[in-house]
């Protein structure tokens, strides 16, 4: 783990936290009047706000940051160097154009391969204020301000929660049936999804988050904030997040090892 000084961390997330304030400004414009949506290569769907909000982001982050490079959804990767800002403009776009609000900006910063702050600013989630969570190593992790911890969950019971996400990759192979049994033994499953569940696990109110088919740039600010709050974030493979990760298994210690265990031994 290479060592940062915690007054530039500490910085870096107040700039942070100001660049998703500016791209909630852009977004709660666009989705009080409704956007035109077009399709890209990979048939998801991009509006102005997406772009605009980016933009948004990387001109305050560049204000602070002149010499990082940035790695966003819509316009790839610019510049080199130790730190990489990973930005999601709109994660949730589809909930953004259907007018409900479970879509969020995802803002990380990553140092020579390593996750250091993430800051999740839902802007619309819960009323016109929306919810914001952040967190920065070293430094706990926040939910508007007040600070948040996982769970003591330390086993599946029928008192434990789960939430997935996208999960279509693992109805392919033998970790369906280990999802399965996930949902079995716990008390109660949900789809959350996207942001929500990852700030649910973070706060306590949920155990476990799986999902198979997601971007780093859906993911890089919410496992600073989980890790954080006491919870282990990985692949399904118990692997650490690179840019090219494209599944989570996240959760309280206890739980998160025993789900590992259970995907481990069908791994193929």
């Amino acid at each position: 783990m290479t060592a940062l000084a915690a007054d530039f961390l500490d910085r870096a997330l107040d700039v942070a936290r100001a660049a998703g304030a500016a791209a909630a400004a852009v977004i709660r414009h666009h989705y009080a009047r409704g956007v035109d949506v077009e399709t890209k290569s990979d048939a998801t769907p991009v509006t102005i706000a997406d772009r605009e909000a980016e933009i948004a982001i990387k001109n305050v982050l560049r204000g602070a940051f002149p010499d990082h490079a940035f790695y966003g959804e819509e316009y790839g990767r610019e510049g080199a160097g130790d730190y990489l800002w990973l930005i999601d403009p709109i994660d949730g776009t589809k909930a953004f154009v259907r007018g409900y609000p479970f879509f969020s900006t995802q803002i990380a910063l990553m140092h020579r391969g390593e996750l250091v702050l993430g800051v999740s600013n839902a802007p619309l989630y819960g009323g016109a204020a929306g919810e914001t969570a952040w967190a920065r190593r070293g430094g706990g992790a926040w939910l508007d301000g007040k600070p948040i911890r996982v769970s003591a969950a330390r086993a599946f019971d029928a008192g434990s929660a789960i939430s997935i996400g996208n999960v279509k990759a693992l109805t392919r192979d033998a970790r369906w049936n280990v999802l399965g049994e996930l949902i079995r033994r716990s008390g109660r499953i949900r789809g959350y999804g996207d942001f929500l569940h990852y700030h649910l696990l973070a706060s306590g109110r949920i155990d476990l988050v799986v999902e198979s088919d997601v971007n780093i740039l859906d993911i890089a600010a919410l496992a600073v904030i989980v890790r954080e709050a006491g919870g282990v974030f990985s692949d399904i493979d118990g692997r650490e997040l690179t840019l090219d990760t494209t599944s989570v298994l996240a959760g309280t210690p206890a739980l998160h090892a025993q789900a590992l265990a259970l995907f481990e031994s069908v791994r193929i």
